[in-house]
């Protein structure tokens, strides 16, 4: 081979060789950058030893050796940027070799293992092979308990986006790596632990941690990868999800638990992750070299070096220095072995030699390994108890930057720093070297491992000291070779110093020690060259070849082999190797002279070969030349040895060979002549057997013969026999059977005929009655289309007239079939004739035969007519038998002919069965498509007539805004100062509903007195205000005469006098007031009476004189009440004024606590404008100062008595109110403990009167009242504890709907329960008793009344007319949706309603019925004006509307809606009127709120689509690119103010929820998310088509994912059928698009048969805009969208480009009965709807 091209196999043989001639070890160094081939050169080598010299034994060592390289690879290996398998650490394989030089057993070591990868991949970049092999066989049984999935579920596996490598079955790569295993004696056990070890590490890269706040973290409850970590860890969830969110930190005296923040979190769950993979890569280790250990003795090794080549990245980090720095010693090493060693030996042994330079590094790897060199500084800096990577950068600046070249700084960075290698200069980034050279963990994660039921786990992190590698030295830590530790000798304190060595420093040691080995061996090199730095086959780069041979030294090498001499032997080595080529004479006692002598013969040319002091000195190819001349002779000798013996061993076994053939010639002779013998006797014996059983087989066939023909004769007697009989038989009985099934074949054809003609009455019957009941149908409900469909009755009868020809053309065919069977019918009747008299001729020959027996008798007797009677019989017998022949044929004849009359009716039949089998078919299809043309223009039809409902509506409402713009500008007050009550106002806001629910009306009803009642309403709630104004005041003046009395008791009498007075003059004012209230009421009457008269007479409309005088008196009572308010605050301010007399005394002596209160006062200009007026009321308005006050001090006196009063006053303020609100307080929690209690008799009662069925769902509706009463109250006083208090309230719904059975025992808590509140309002009443006395006469306690139920209810609600304002408001304007739909029954409002409309009914009353539905009708459209933009709202008033509509179709009476009904929903249903009419104004009133619903919904939905759909990385990183190297972050919080995809399926769950809360039509709720799914589809692909950055591959991928979420809501929501996943078509087909290949003409046919739900215009504009963003995409080309166009030309569709989002599709309200008893329906007194009665 050395005479070959350079091969790794020479060079591995060239290794073998010396070991084995000088007896020496090798070593085989594999070197250069990564992806240049080092590992598969390295594999190749130890092939090539395991070939050559295989294993003495039958241990198959070679092969165990060759298994290490599998296992090594994948979980040593990975894919790079520069290298699909690049191994990421250093191994040194030494293969041992006995003295026969075969492979005992080897052993390896490991460097610096690439930890990081195992939590951090870069772009195109995998983690170890391992993982991706365990993913790809996660479906087999055996790895089942792993729950793994894909490469792409995992955090620690996805990160590079590209977890396939090309040409590569991870999955049959796995299967090698388990054979592997199993060939190095790792049972199946411990291979399943080591992966479930391996999952464990995948899962654990999956927790998530979430932030608690900004210094801690924690992780969610029953995370479910943590979940299965701890499971497959066999470690407790508790504790490993605590220490994964806290770190323990000790002191002198104490220890501390501190939760660590979110980041340090995932990099303590990162940094376990590497220890756990760091401990298993060296387990695996340590159990190879065990599998590979041997006990025989070694003789030798040869050591295979593969380490990681020279690395230069975008950022390179701690991993890619230690490379490089090792590459460096290797370059060392090289250059004293190549360069230093061989001119040094030169000198040595005085060859005369020129000096060659070279490129030493012996510099660089002081920069790096020095005293005060990086690797120093970095250790000490790890010491530093605050060191960082930029302190640490700014130490290496301070102290190379000056001093060495090879060390530089970037101009942009104060965190680097580049080293100029032997390769090319290196900038290497500060972040993270501390912390990898610290290589730190939580040392409570790691003592919660230990801690674990998993032997091999516990196993991994046993002891460093306990663990030893096989060769002595300590195994790899991490991928890093350690130092062997000492045994028990060393203090605690030294090995724990010891067990914190950095990485740098193990990785300097373990090179140093590696150094060591390979200076100890002879070094043969493989530089493994790379052709290009793209990965592409059969591409090479010179330039760059030439850079790496001028980087590792190759070109130096060469010249010095060139210029030097590579081979050289000491003289006894050389004599010893080639004695051969010496004759006897040659040899002489001198070596040195022998060997020159030799030489000189072999080697003509001298300068060839140089003579040093100890050694012969050879140039390239010399020793080769010499071991050739020795192989040369060695051969010669070995033929002429060769030879000879086998000239002696060829005569041998001639000789052999001789004697047997003479011996086997001896006894095959002897054998023939005794064959012979025996055959001649053989041959005698078989002719006497032959000639005897010849004879008795003759014998045996005659007989047989003889019985056959005896067989044969009786059988053909036999047959002739039975033939007879049958002919005489057939002949009879045939023309019998005949006869009879002809008789049989007409009545059965008749039973038949009749029985199809009976059955196509019936069913033509049954057809016309179900004709003319759907006509009927028809008739009523499309009644109104027929002006819209005027051509349908026209298609209709086209079809009809269509049908009736084929019914023409079929009873054609009938008639000719008919015709056809009467013919054949006469032809077989005059056929069956002639026969009858063909049998009449034949009975009379058979008579005459007779006859001619007697003739022949008579002939005898007279033998003279004996020749005449022969002659006639004669005769008469050739008749008989000719007309017997003719008779037989013409049967033949007719049988013919009925066959083929038979076969032609078949045919026919089948004819007619085909035909009108085939106009079935052709009527069915035609019908089909009628159909479906018909239902396409219902739907039509049916979305016109809803665009022309909301056009309608649209100008109604215009038409109401003007109606109340003309309004207002008629009713402008005139300019002008007007004093209005400050309650006014509020009336005026509380009556607003009525004046609007007049002006509806107004409308309605024609020429009533809408405004009259209005009036009237007014006046009646404003008198109720007075009366309560009136009784308000009157309670105050009563409790302040109280406390004036008890204050006067306690004054002297000046202070009597003066407070008569006042107290008269308040007595006068009350009087006054009194007079005047009764004046008011007096004038109210006289209003009441007077509107009466004016409706009656019908002339209160505007401008009428009564409508003027009620307009006056309206206005002076609003002036009169001013006034008396104003009066009303005098009256205040002097009850204050005296209550300030009172208590002056006490004031002036204790000032202090006045003057605090004075300063809490916050009404304290209300209390001076009151003093004032008094002032002004009581004296003049100017009093003359000066005259009362000559000297001043009455002033002074004036001044500091007011200041008093003003003290006293509010002081008497706070304590007033203080004790009001205490009265307050004690009065509500008295009258809702009264509430609660009445309410929970009331719910008992009327449980116990209720059917089990309704009383579960009677206590059932109770608890959700009570406890959102309950959740109204938290949300009010803190929503966080709300939120949290809401979601307990669900869980416990839910529990309250598993526990409905158990009703036994709600019932006996609730009795409980009332038993507790009843004590309590007991206790709590007399409480108030001593209390407040006088409160008991104003309060009656009410006793317990237990109300009976009514055994005659009819579910019917009965109101008066006056109330029915008052229903309409508290019903539907004034109710809230959320408390309705949480709370109550579905649709209550709607059931009372219907209840209310079927008392009216049954009354017979037309104008209360008319009345309220067209009150309902108005308030429902009232209150969707109001408040249309409310979701909840309009969603509320949709279903209730719907759920009206449905109750008035369930009882209506017609057939149709009460199918499923009950007996007794069917006596409830509606008796004396018909309200079809008011069906369909629901039905349209439906289809605007709907309408309006969408609306509602799109202006929600509309914000959210683009950037939910599009614009949001939904799956992180598959849109975003960047350059290579720089990586990727992205927030998990979106950025404020924009929408995600789950911000969609939320309002869509919103939606769904609010829906099913408020009852909506499964149907309907269909319908909804239908329009829903299209609005988002429709916008999402008109953006789509609109915007450039949008298509690309990557975004495909993301629309694909969001709908298929979107399709996952709906499965979850049991939609599918709906319809909405069908208006997702077009969105997806154009994903679709964007992700598909569009080159060839194969991908044109597959874009056009698969985007059907696109336009071309789409299609066109999608390929037109489609940008790629990486470098594997390319561009569409014109011609591929020519190719497009071209296929699509023939396409109908229409030209639009962007889709309609403003369509909405038609409505339906299919009919939904309900199977509620509406008398079971309970009205809660939450509705405030008291007034109805139940009848």
């Amino acid at each position: 081979m050395g005479d070959m091209d350079p091969h790794i196999f020479a060079v591995a043989e060239e290794a073998y060789k010396q070991m084995a001639r000088d007896e020496r070890n090798q070593s085989i160094i594999v070197s250069g950058e990564s992806g240049a081939g080092k590992t598969v050169s390295a594999k190749y080598a130890m092939r090539f030893f395991a070939t050559v010299s295989g294993s003495a034994s039958e241990a198959n060592v070679e092969e165990k050796v060759l298994a290490s390289n599998p296992i090594m690879e994948s979980i040593g290996n990975a894919k790079t940027t520069r290298n699909d398998n690049s191994s990421r650490f250093g191994k040194y394989i030494e293969i041992g070799f006995d003295k026969k030089y075969h492979i005992i057993g080897a052993n390896m070591r490991t460097y610096l293992l690439e930890k990081s990868r195992v939590v951090f991949q870069a772009d195109e970049e995998r983690n170890y092979h391992i993982f991706y092999q365990l993913c790809a066989s996660a479906h087999l049984p055996e790895f089942k308990a792993l729950k793994l999935g894909k490469a792409d579920d995992f955090h620690y596996t996805k990160q590079g986006r590209n977890p396939v490598i090309d040409g590569i079955d991870d999955a049959k790569e796995m299967s090698t790596t388990r054979n592997a295993f199993t060939l190095l004696g790792v049972n199946e056990s411990y291979q399943l632990g080591l992966f479930q070890i391996l999952a464990s590490i995948l899962h654990l890269g999956n927790i998530e941690v979430k932030d608690r706040d900004s210094d801690s973290s924690i992780i969610l409850p029953n995370n479910g990868h943590l979940s299965v970590f701890c499971e497959l860890m066999g470690v407790t969830y508790q504790d490993m999800s605590h220490w994964l969110c806290h770190k323990k930190l000790k002191t002198a005296t104490e220890t501390y638990i501190k939760p660590i923040p979110k980041l340090q979190a995932i990099n303590a769950r990162d940094a376990l992750a590497k220890h756990i993979y760091a401990k298993l890569f060296n387990w695996i280790v340590d159990h190879v070299n065990k599998a590979l250990h041997s006990t025989v003795k070694q003789h030798s090794f040869i050591g295979v070096l593969d380490i990681y080549g020279f690395e230069t990245f975008e950022i390179n980090s701690f991993e890619q220095f230690c490379i490089n720095y090792a590459n460096e010693k290797l370059q060392q090493q090289f250059n004293m072995h190549v360069f230093k060693l061989e001119q040094e030996e030169y000198m040595k042994e005085q060859i005369p030699w020129t000096l060659i330079d070279f490129y030493d590094n012996q510099p660089c790897i002081n920069l790096i390994e020095a005293k005060m060199g990086i690797l120093d500084l970095l250790d000490e800096e790890c010491k530093m108890p605050k060191g960082s990577d930029d302190s640490w950068a700014q130490k290496l600046y301070n102290t190379h930057l000056k001093t060495c070249a090879l060390f530089e700084k970037p101009r942009m960075s104060n965190k680097a720093f580049i080293i100029q290698h032997f390769a090319d200069k290196v900038e290497y980034q500060c972040d993270g070297f501390l912390e990898k050279n610290k290589d730190t963990v939580n040392e409570e994660q790691i003592h919660v491992l230990k801690a674990s039921k998993f032997d091999l786990l516990v196993e991994l992190f046993q002891d460093e000291e306990k663990a030893k590698s096989p060769t002595g030295a300590a195994p790899a830590t991490g991928g890093r070779t350690r130092l062997s530790v000492k045994p028990v000798k060393n203090k605690a304190g030294k090995a724990s110093k010891e067990h914190k060595k950095t990485v740098g420093l193990q990785f300097r040691n373990s090179l140093q020690l590696l150094m060591e080995t390979l200076n100890a061996t002879t070094p043969h090199y493989v530089r493994c060259i790379k052709p290009n730095d793209y990965k592409y086959a059969f591409t090479f780069d010179p330039k760059r070849a030439v850079q790496q041979l001028r980087a590792c030294g190759v070109l130096e090498t060469i010249r010095i082999s060139a210029a030097g001499f590579p081979s050289r032997w000491t003289y006894q080595e050389f004599f010893s190797r080639y004695r051969v080529l010496m004759k006897q004479k040659d040899v002489l006692t001198d070596r040195k002279m022998t060997c020159k002598n030799v030489l000189e013969k072999l080697v003509q040319d001298p300068d060839k070969y140089q003579f040093g002091k100890t050694k012969i000195f050879f140039r390239a190819g010399q020793v080769a030349y010499l071991e050739k001349l020795r192989a040369d002779k060695l051969r010669a000798a070995c033929i002429r040895i060769q030879k000879t013996i086998r000239c002696w061993l060829a005569r041998k076994k001639y000789l052999r060979m001789k004697h047997a053939a003479t011996t086997i010639q001896r006894y095959v002779r002897g054998y023939q002549a005794r064959c012979l013998a025996n055959f001649l006797r053989r041959t005698r014996a078989a002719i006497v057997i032959q000639k005897y059983q010849r004879m008795f087989v003759q014998k045996k066939c005659y007989k047989r013969k003889q019985a056959a023909a005896l067989a044969m004769q009786c059988i053909l007697r036999a047959y002739m026999a039975r033939q007879l009989y049958k002919l005489l038989r057939e002949h009879k009985s045939i023309i019998i059977q005949k006869m009879v099934r002809g008789w049989l074949a007409r009545q059965w054809y008749k039973r038949t005929l009749e029985a199809i003609v009976y059955l196509q009455c019936c069913i033509r019957r049954m057809r016309a009655k179900r004709e003319l009941k759907k006509l009927k149908i028809e008739a009523r409900s499309v009644e109104h289309f027929k002006k819209l469909n005027i051509g349908m009755e026209n298609k209709i009868m086209q079809l009809q007239r269509r049908i009736d020809d084929q019914n023409k053309e079929n009873r054609s065919l009938s008639e000719r079939l008919n015709s056809l069977e009467i013919s054949h019918a006469a032809e077989s009747e005059r056929l069956r004739v002639e026969l009858t008299r063909l049998r009449g001729a034949e009975e009379d020959a058979k008579n005459n035969a007779n006859k001619v027996t007697s003739l022949l008798e008579e002939l005898e007797r007279l033998r003279k007519d004996l020749q005449n009677t022969q002659k006639e019989k004669k005769a008469i017998e050739d008749w008989a038998q000719t007309y017997q022949d003719e008779m037989e044929k013409m049967i033949s004849e007719l049988k013919e002919q009925n066959h083929l009359l038979k076969n032609e009716k078949n045919d026919l039949n089948r004819l007619i069965q085909e035909q009108s089998q085939q106009w079935t078919e052709k009527m069915q299809r035609a019908l089909k498509e009628e159909t479906q043309q018909l239902e396409y223009d219902l739907n039509e039809e049916r979305s016109r007539y809803q665009n022309l409902l909301t056009e309608h509506l649209r100008l109604e409402e215009k038409y109401d805004d003007l109606k109340e713009e003309i309004t207002l500008a008629v009713n402008v007050p005139k300019p002008g100062h007007r004093r209005t009550d400050s309650t006014h106002s509020s009336n005026e806001s509380e009556c607003t509903y009525n004046s609007e629910f007049a002006e509806s009306e107004e409308g309605t009803r024609g020429g009533e007195a809408i405004l009259d009642m209005s009036l009237f309403l007014k006046l009646q709630k404003r008198v109720s205000e007075l009366e309560q104004e009136k009784q308000s005041l009157q309670n105050e003046l009563d409790r302040r005469e109280e406390q004036f009395q008890r204050a006067r008791a306690r004054d002297d009498e000046e202070h009597k006098k003066a407070r008569g007075a006042e107290l008269e003059y308040e007595s006068l004012k009350r009087q006054e007031l009194e007079s005047e209230n009764k004046k008011l009421k007096h004038d109210l009457n006289k209003m009441r009476q007077s509107l009466r008269g004016s409706a009656e007479a019908g002339s209160a409309a505007p401008g009428s004189p009564a409508y003027t005088v009620l307009l006056d008196q309206l206005n002076a009572s609003n002036e009169e009440l001013e006034v008396r308010k104003e009066e009303v605050l005098i009256l205040r301010s002097q009850l204050v004024s005296q209550k300030e007399a009172m208590q002056h005394k006490e004031t002036m002596t204790e000032p202090l606590p006045y003057i605090e209160d004075v300063q809490k006062l916050t009404d304290a200009k209300e209390i001076s404008q009151a003093y004032m007026g008094l002032k002004e009321t009581n004296r003049s308005p100017f009093p003359d100062y000066h005259k009362l006050n000559e000297d001043g001090e009455l002033w002074l006196v004036y001044e500091g008595l007011k200041e008093t009063n003003r003290l006293l006053e509010s002081q008497l303020q706070a304590q007033r109110r203080s004790h009001e609100n205490e009265v307050e307080a004690l009065r509500g929690d008295l009258q809702s403990v009264k509430e609660e209690n009445n309410r929970q008799q009331q719910l008992l009662a009327q449980n116990l009167q209720l059917p089990p069925e309704a009383r579960i769902e009677a206590s059932l509706q109770h608890e959700i009242t009570r406890l959102t009463n309950e959740n109204l109250e938290l949300h009010s006083a803190d929503p966080k504890e709300y939120k949290a208090y809401r979601i307990s309230m669900l869980r416990r719904m839910v529990d309250l709907m598993e526990q409905l059975e158990k009703q036994d025992k709600t019932v006996r808590k609730l009795k409980k329960q009332l038993k507790v509140f009843a004590k309590k309002i007991s206790d709590l009443e007399g409480g108030q008793m001593d209390v407040s006395p006088g409160q008991t006469a104003d309060e009656p306690v009410h006793p317990v009344n237990i109300p009976r139920r009514e055994k005659d209810f009819q579910g019917m609600l009965e109101y008066k007319k006056e109330d029915e304002l008052k229903l309409v408001k508290n019903l539907i304007l004034e109710l809230k949706p959320r408390g309705v739909a949480v709370n109550l029954i579905p649709g209550l409002p709607s059931y009372i309603l219907f209840m209310c409309l079927r008392h009216a009914d049954y009354i017979n009353d037309d104008q209360k019925v008319r009345s309220l539905l067209t009150s309902v009708i108005n308030s429902i459209k009232k209150i969707l004006k109001k408040r249309g933009d409310d979701f909840e709202t309009v969603s509320f008033w949709l279903s209730n509307t719907c759920r009206f509509l449905h109750c008035l179709k369930q009882y209506s009476g017609d057939e149709q809606f009460m199918k499923h009904n009950t007996s007794k929903q069917n006596d409830h249903c509606l008796s004396n009127f018909d309200l079809a009419e008011y069906r369909q104004v629901l039905s349209d009133l439906a289809i605007q709120i709907y309408q309006q619903l969408i609306k509602c919904m799109e202006n929600i939905l509309q914000p959210m689509i683009v950037s939910g759909m599009l614009e949001h990385e939904t799956i992180q990183g598959v849109s975003g690119v960047k350059p290579t190297g720089l990586r990727k972050r992205t927030s998990s919080i979106a950025d404020e103010g924009t929408y995600t995809l789950d911000s969609i399926i939320r309002q869509l769950n919103s939606f769904h929820s609010i829906m099913c809360q408020h009852g909506t039509d499964p149907e309907l709720i269909k319908q909804v998310v239908k329009q829903q799914f299209y609005i988002i589809g429709a916008v999402t692909l008109n953006n789509l088509l609109l915007r450039k950055d949008m298509c690309s591959w990557s975004k495909g991928m993301q629309i694909r994912y969001n709908v298929s979420q979107l399709e996952e809501l709906l499965r979850d929501k049991n939609l599918m059928t709906c319809g909405a996943k069908e208006t997702l078509e077009p969105l997806i087909q154009a994903a679709q698009l964007l992700q598909v290949k569009k080159k060839t003409d194969e991908d044109a046919e597959a874009i056009c048969s698969m985007c059907n739900g696109l336009s071309t215009a789409q299609i066109v504009k999608v390929l037109n805009l489609y940008t790629p963003v990486n470098a594997f995409e390319e561009r569409v080309s014109v011609q591929f969208i020519r190719t497009i166009q071209t296929r699509l030309r023939d396409r109908k569709e229409s030209p639009q480009l962007l889709m309609d989002t403003k369509v909405i599709y038609p409505v339906t309200f299919p009919f939904n009965p309900s199977s509620l008893a509406l008398e079971t329906i309970q009205i809660p007194s939450s509705l405030n709807v008291g007034f109805l009665t139940r009848v």
